[in-house]
């Protein structure tokens, strides 16, 4: 009799373990930690500051512990936080930029460009530059 509550007592245990953190839906850009109020990614490691300047965070993806409340500081805001509320195109990641093919500008990760301009490609910024595009304003990515 003991052994069946036991274990809906354990099974109800780890279902509310795995439901404190929600998934990371597929149009997140590779990395995202988290989903900010105002529909922007970021992929910081921790929600202390995330989503600094984007009405605090949404939903959470990570598996930090951090308090979610938004940090009014802009100093704060990680770069990696996109500021505009368009959509990140899927693709991206580590090593690649976002090259806006009528424009023949690239935007690096973290940019408020990458991934959002209506005409785009993912591609690394030796074969961008290797194509005639050159980078926003001048700024080579890190």
């Amino acid at each position: 009799m003991k052994t069946p509550f036991l274990s809906m007592a354990v099974a109800a245990c780890l279902l509310a373990a795995t439901s404190g953190y929600a998934q990371v839906p597929a149009s997140a850009p590779a990395g995202s930690t988290g989903l900010c109020k105002d529909g922007t990614f970021y992929s910081g490691a921790s929600k202390k500051g995330a989503c600094a300047g984007h009405k605090g965070v949404k939903t959470w993806y990570g598996a930090s512990g951090a308090a979610s409340a938004p940090v009014a500081a802009a100093s704060a805001v990680a770069p990696t936080v996109a500021s505009s509320a368009k959509p990140t195109a899927a693709g991206g990641g580590l090593g690649q930029v976002w090259v806006n093919t009528s424009t023949k500008v690239y935007h690096c990760s973290g940019d408020k460009y990458y991934g959002k301009t209506k005409n785009g490609a993912y591609m690394t910024e030796a074969n961008a530059k290797a194509k005639g595009f050159h980078a926003d304003h001048g700024k080579t990515c890190q």
